[in-house]
């Protein structure tokens, strides 16, 4: 029996991330709890769950990356299991959000995806909900269960703040991200700048001009999904032209679709700096490409919710709690 602060504590990690399900089972000081999905010539899934959870409190690694709608499947049929088998309480931690991007009408018709996707969470029977830097913070009152947003800024933060890089400038790749933006430079009293892009087709930005001062500045453009990679190459390669030295990209969620690998290798980008939010595949790993652990943060959030207390701290950098 697995018990954390006297409560029945398991977690289990489906497929899309076991690694990081590994690493916060370790953190915790628990086994990893023995599950695993089958997929039946058609391509339903079935999940069987190897031991007892009655009246555990249960947390369920399950990152919602691609395949998108595979790991959603994974998920609600993991929670329907749980519930059916009486867990006490029934936790998912899913640092990054998939159709979190859809999260308003922007046209006439268009649905609201990241709406419908909490519903069927919900529905299914979750009681919480951790995840990490939601595209749009109101997905939180999609839900009307607990939901922590957690933040990977401390991470970011410490990552950058040991590389004792002087003379910084924090970049937002459009106007939406300067919140963004101005929230990470305030760890190192930086300026910041912006990238005044237009779009003139899909998946295709031109940079119209830098707002701010970046000439013979180190670079650190702020973001919190990267998929193609098609904005911040840009960016990057504009911010090079106007001067900027070593140029770096803090994200929080490195989806890093195809040409995304190609399109960094060849770009003025000197390091990506992400976490392990989406595991990346063999052929995503380059020395471009630096992956930071959230597992403690993650851990910890859990030990707090455990002990009743706040995890809220845990979205600030300091500098005592290295993560």
């Amino acid at each position: 029996m697995a018990l954390i602060h006297g409560s029945q504590v398991k977690i289990f990690a489906l497929s899309s991330n076991h690694d990081l399900g590994e690493e916060i089972a370790n953190y915790l000081g628990l086994p990893l709890s023995e599950c695993s999905t089958v997929r039946f010539a058609d391509g339903e899934v079935m999940v069987n769950i190897a031991e007892t959870v009655r009246g555990h409190d249960v947390f369920v690694v399950q990152p919602t990356s691609n395949p998108v709608n595979e790991s959603y499947m994974e998920l609600l049929i993991m929670i329907d299991a749980l519930k059916r088998a009486s867990a006490k309480t029934i936790n998912i931690i899913m640092p990054y959000y998939g159709y979190s991007r859809q999260d308003r009408k922007a046209k006439a018709r268009e649905p609201i995806s990241a709406k419908l996707m909490a519903d069927l969470i919900q529905t299914a029977g979750a009681s919480r909900v951790l995840t990490m830097d939601l595209h749009a913070a109101q997905i939180q009152g999609f839900f009307n269960i607990p939901i922590d947003n957690f933040e990977a800024l401390p991470i970011l933060v410490q990552y950058f703040k040991d590389k004792k890089l002087d003379n910084i400038v924090v970049v937002s790749p459009d106007h939406g991200g300067t919140t963004r933006a101005r929230k990470f430079a305030l760890y190192f009293d930086a300026p910041i700048a912006i990238i005044d892009k237009r779009r003139p087709r899909p998946n295709v930005a031109e940079v119209m001009n830098i707002i701010g001062e970046v000439k013979d500045k180190h670079a650190i453009m702020v973001d919190d999904i990267v998929d193609t990679a098609g904005t911040i190459t840009v960016a990057a390669n504009a911010l090079r032209d106007a001067g900027a030295k070593d140029i770096y990209v803090a994200c929080s969620h490195p989806i890093l679709s195809h040409p995304a690998i190609d399109r960094i290798n060849a770009s003025a980008i000197k390091e990506l700096v992400t976490t392990n939010s989406i595991r990346l595949s063999e052929d995503k790993k380059t020395e471009k490409v630096v992956q930071l652990s959230i597992a403690k943060i993650i851990g910890q959030g859990i030990l707090n919710i455990i002990d009743g207390k706040s995890v809220s701290d845990l979205f600030k950098y300091d500098p005592k709690n290295r993560f």
